[in-house]
């Protein structure tokens, strides 16, 4: 059993020092609470060797459903900076991770799902790791979940062709939204920002450092971004 305990602690330490560092996630908060939040206790019990892999994990019998790679949560809990007082949207609770995540810095996590299995999965496992501070909700939230807003930062777990428009408008001024947004082979992790522009609400580009692609970001991915949504800018200017 000790053994057993000291392996699964080094593939936590080797997921968080030989992943997610490499990938710029280098905030202090964010990677103790890697360490806190058991992403084991969320992964299939048949998945479970793999909770540490770094690979999107099925969930159970779901097609098409899983979790993500422990670096592309790790980057967006990192780039939305959320403080105590935030009220967070997550759309897409997989197996309720993601969500535990968000409620160890948030005051309050709002999770919604279209699957109701994973619905109860989520809600299961949340229990169990004794979060208080999330709903899991059941519904389609591609559009947003309007029930709730607006938010101080909304994610959306799962992989969108376009970003839509009622999404940013359920964002508070000053709130955040990341998402993985496009289709294969080219998807981009994106982080926008909702700002108050001369009365005017204005989605103002932070970055897009994050690439599903695993290719050099920075300046490469600035300039697809700006023209990616170059129209987008002109229409709410």
């Amino acid at each position: 059993m000790a053994a057993a305990a000291m392996n699964t602690e080094q593939a936590r330490f080797n997921m968080i020092e030989q992943q997610i560092r490499p990938w710029n996630v280098l905030d202090p908060e964010v990677l103790k609470l890697l360490s806190v939040v058991k992403r084991e206790d969320f992964v299939p019990a048949d998945k479970r060797d793999l909770a540490f892999a770094d690979l999107e994990i099925p969930l159970g019998a779901v097609p098409g459903q899983t979790m993500l790679a422990p670096k592309i949560e790790a980057r967006m809990l990192q780039e939305l900076g959320l403080k105590a007082t935030d009220t967070v949207l997550e759309i897409g609770s997989g197996s309720g991770y993601m969500a535990a995540l968000l409620a160890a810095k948030a005051e309050f996590v709002y999770t919604v799902e279209i699957d109701p299995a994973l619905v109860e999965l989520a809600r299961q496992n949340l229990a169990k790791a004794g979060v208080a501070n999330v709903s899991v909700d059941i519904g389609d939230a591609a559009q947003g979940w309007s029930l709730y807003a607006p938010y101080d930062a909304i994610v959306v777990s799962a992989s969108t062709p376009v970003l839509p428009d009622a999404l940013r408008r359920q964002l508070k001024i000053g709130g955040r939204l990341v998402a993985t947004v496009g289709e294969l082979p080219v998807m981009r992790g994106l982080l926008l920002k909702q700002d108050d522009l001369l009365r005017r609400n204005l989605i103002q580009t932070l970055m897009c450092q994050f690439s599903l692609l695993f290719a050099p970001f920075e300046e490469q991915f600035g300039i697809q971004f700006k023209a990616y949504f170059a129209q987008e800018w002109q229409e709410l200017l």
